[in-house]
């Protein structure tokens, strides 16, 4: 298949278009290569991902319309992976307006062009954090979830009801995943994963939210991709529920679909997981819960084994090996 990503410079887009090249397909890239992070570690991951025929990416922003409109007109995909977004929870209170711009305005230019012209599926990422702080667990793609917390989980949740007015409208068959706390080799370095083992390897304190006291549905990044991959045939279908536990909308071929692990794991335990793999404790610095956290996060990953017979399934501390592994060689320390 012909399938672009957008976001592929970022840390899920860059394993997921690696994982669809290796997969026989050709691939083509939108990332407009914002500084939210090291742009460094941004072209590091392209010139890997350049070194296949198979790729190609463009550095055109999302919301440019017209320039987004020729990548697509151009590269002719089958299947589109909308991966691109502001990300962070904590930087939508510093700077709400590029959360509005680039999650809203950026998707639904990507979904107005998938009006113009038609694709065989198109795959939006949403976030875990439109659940708010659900008391019910494990957290259901069927729950409410009109009560976000940040400005960030407000924009994906937009993004959704988008991208299901626009389904309806114009019956473009349409799946939006909600990841949950993705993590490992080549990731983020806003993400508490990378933040501590710099902070460790450096012999700096940690700062712990809510005094440690929080869960996160930890989800290593080859469990989410996998589950990427496998949905890309599962194409949502108009009044075909493949489940009880199908999200699919009674009026259009759209579903929303959890991609997590499916096994809380409580912060405590996540920092002596890196403590175990780096060799050295870590000076915790206790503080209280910031504005639009949640206590925990868990997903019920039944719809995604109906539809793929995938389960995400790597314990922590495995992937955490993996990205102390990658950190000590990417920085050489």
């Amino acid at each position: 298949m012909k399938v672009l990503v957008t976001g592929h410079a970022g840390f899920i887009g860059f394993h997921l278009c690696r994982r669809l090249i290796a997969d026989g397909h050709l691939v083509s890239g939108i990332d407009a290569m914002v500084p939210y992070y090291d742009v460094r570690l941004k072209e590091r991951r392209v010139e890997i991902l350049a070194r296949s025929n198979a790729f190609r990416g463009h550095e055109v922003n999302l919301v440019d319309m017209e320039r987004t409109r020729a990548v697509i007109l151009e590269e002719e995909p089958d299947v589109i992976v909308h991966l691109a977004a502001q990300a962070g929870v904590r930087y939508a209170l510093e700077n709400p307006r590029s959360y509005i711009e680039s999650n809203v305005v950026g998707t639904y230019n990507i979904i107005e062009i998938c009006r113009e012209r038609a694709v065989t599926h198109l795959m939006l990422a949403s976030t875990s954090s439109v659940y708010g702080a659900n008391p019910d667990v494990p957290f259901r793609e069927t729950d409410m979830t009109d009560h976000p917390l940040t400005i960030y989980s407000a924009s994906k949740k937009a993004t959704e009801l988008v991208a299901h007015s626009y389904a309806h409208l114009w019956n473009i068959p349409t799946t939006a995943f909600r990841f949950f706390t993705v993590y490992g080799p080549w990731g983020r370095p806003d993400m508490a994963l990378f933040k501590f083992v710099d902070a460790m390897l450096k012999g700096e304190p940690i700062d712990v939210y809510n005094h440690g006291k929080m869960e996160r549905d930890f989800t290593y990044i080859d469990d989410l991709v996998e589950g990427i991959v496998r949905l890309i045939p599962a194409v949502p279908v108009r009044g075909a529920p493949v489940a009880e536990c199908d999200s699919l909308s009674p009026v259009a071929p759209f579903r929303v679909v959890n991609i997590g692990n499916g096994q809380p794991v409580t912060l405590e335990a996540f920092i002596e997981a890196i403590e175990r793999s780096l060799g050295r404790t870590a000076v915790r610095n206790y503080m209280d819960m910031q504005p639009g956290d949640v206590p925990r996060t868990f997903a019920s990953a039944d719809l995604l084994a109906a539809l793929t017979g995938f389960r995400p399934n790597t314990p922590v501390e495995q992937g955490v090996e993996a990205f102390v592994a990658w950190f000590r060689e990417y920085y050489g320390v």
